[in-house]
């Protein structure tokens, strides 16, 4: 849950009320051309400057590096120690797809002059921890079960970035990203029913009683 409380609690601070703007979008703030916030870098009137960065961006970026650093390193522990075939190619996709998606936003991250985050935060160690410690079948559930949650709140982080960002490659990143993390959500959840059902076909049928005559 906590990419979506960084995303509400950011949501807050950079609504129209919090920048002193209309809710109105199509009615600038008085002395604020094209509605930005006040302090908005301009290349020219009602023009942002190139990499110029909202509150938004700011966390956009440090929950969305440390996801995908979370990410990476969840996939490569699935590649070793999980048993099911379906979870170790969703991992190497994963480690695929979150690994270029981490890199360009290192570097728009850069261009932007805002600080990364290079190490997991607590509660994503203590996942990994948690990883670590299972393996075969428990690690399948325990990982895809995880997976389906943090694509969840990704998504809603991307969409949060859309809405609320200003740094126009930065939105056009979360744009880009969005289906794709959907379309693992879904394999996600697939694999999640698979995992399921191979379970309870693995489950002995109950004896029943018979009849005395």
């Amino acid at each position: 849950m906590r990419l979506l409380t960084i995303v509400l609690t950011a949501t807050a601070l950079v609504s129209p009320a919090a920048f002193g703007q209309s809710t109105n979008p199509a009615t600038p703030a008085p002395g604020n051309p094209g509605g930005m916030p006040p302090g908005t870098t301009q290349a020219a009137p009602g023009v942002p400057a190139p990499h110029q960065t909202n509150q938004a961006d700011r966390t956009f970026i440090r929950a969305a590096v440390t996801s995908g650093l979370a990410e990476v390193e969840f996939a490569r522990l699935a590649e070793q120690r999980g048993a099911n075939g379906s979870v170790k190619e969703f991992a190497h996709r994963m480690v695929s797809d979150h690994g270029a998606a981490n890199d360009k936003l290192s570097a728009l991250a850069k261009a932007s002059g805002v600080p990364v985050p290079d190490q997991l935060d607590q509660e994503q160690k203590a996942m990994r921890a948690e990883l670590e410690q299972s393996s075969g079948g428990q690690f399948d559930r325990a990982y895809i079960q995880g997976q389906i949650i943090n694509h969840q709140q990704t998504a809603q982080l991307l969409t949060y970035q859309i809405g609320s960002g200003e740094n126009a490659e930065l939105k056009d990143f979360a744009s880009d990203l969005l289906p794709t993390i959907l379309t693992h959500l879904r394999i996600a959840q697939a694999i999640a029913s698979e995992i399921a059902h191979q379970a309870q076909a693995e489950v002995p049928p109950k004896e029943i009683p018979r009849e005395r005559r």
